[in-house]
């Protein structure tokens, strides 16, 4: 059970002045290495342009949960880099959907691949914290349902601005506008902490 004081406390840290500084620097990071994959010799280049693109993911996915728990811990190094996987990791679905390994296949589909509808966010979430509560897990695993919700969200938004949101069976949304994508990156963590 939490108490009032850690609430408090957790309250303190969520708005402290590293952790918002902290979100002004993912924020430049993110503004940074989009502007890394508009260069020519990235752009060009299929696999570096993957190999980049999933790396960023990767790094803002680990970087929003290291300021949702606060890197206290030796222990939350693994959580953060476990965050970092799940953020890229949803790029696999099109390989999946492709039916193949090619890069090139993986690139060109002819639609959306399943892990990139945003509708099956919170149902992954609220299905882990049902799993969590039903195999009583949810005291050492209780992280779990937020890290996957922060880490694609994260993934999400950043593509948000190139495709929008799908929220399959209803649509999708117009491509966010940069400043929001921005934006919701750098304050997803200090909404969910």
């Amino acid at each position: 059970m939490v108490t009032e004081t850690e609430k408090a406390h957790a309250l303190l840290q969520t708005f402290s002045s590293a952790s918002v500084i902290s979100s002004v620097a993912l924020a430049v990071f993110c503004f940074l290495s989009d502007s890394f994959l508009q260069f020519t010799f990235v752009h060009q280049n299929d696999w570096i342009r993957a190999l980049t693109d999933n790396a960023v993911h990767g790094i803002v996915g680990l970087w929003s949960w290291a300021l949702v728990i606060g890197l206290r811990k030796k222990s939350d190094f693994c959580e953060v880099l476990l965050a970092g996987f799940l953020a890229s990791a949803i790029d696999l679905d099109h390989f999946v959907l492709a039916g193949s390994l090619s890069l090139k296949a993986a690139l060109h589909l002819p639609k959306r691949p399943f892990l990139h509808c945003s509708t099956i966010i919170p149902l992954v979430a609220l299905i882990l914290k049902c799993c969590l509560q039903i195999f009583k897990l949810k005291d050492s695993w209780c992280f779990l349902p937020w890290m996957v919700f922060i880490s694609w969200t994260s993934h999400h938004i950043r593509d948000g601005t190139r495709q929008g949101l799908w929220f399959c069976p209803f649509g999708s949304i117009a491509p966010l506008p940069y400043w929001l994508y921005i934006a919701m990156t750098a304050s997803l963590p200090h909404l969910c902490s």
